[in-house]
């Protein structure tokens, strides 16, 4: 089995009071319920707190 790759580029969104990464659309072919994948985060830009 050949291994898949994907980059996607995010910004986290707010549900509630959770932080949350929404995986695109177009990977729900590629990714089935049940699969293991290795999710690296790399924070690009942070943005300044408000409070």
């Amino acid at each position: 089995m050949q291994n898949k790759q994907f980059t996607i580029t995010k910004k986290i969104a707010k549900h509630g009071k959770q932080n949350i990464i929404v995986i695109p659309s177009f990977l729900q072919d590629e990714l089935k319920h049940g699969d293991i994948v290795k999710l690296t985060i790399d924070v690009l830009k942070e943005v300044k707190k408000y409070d």
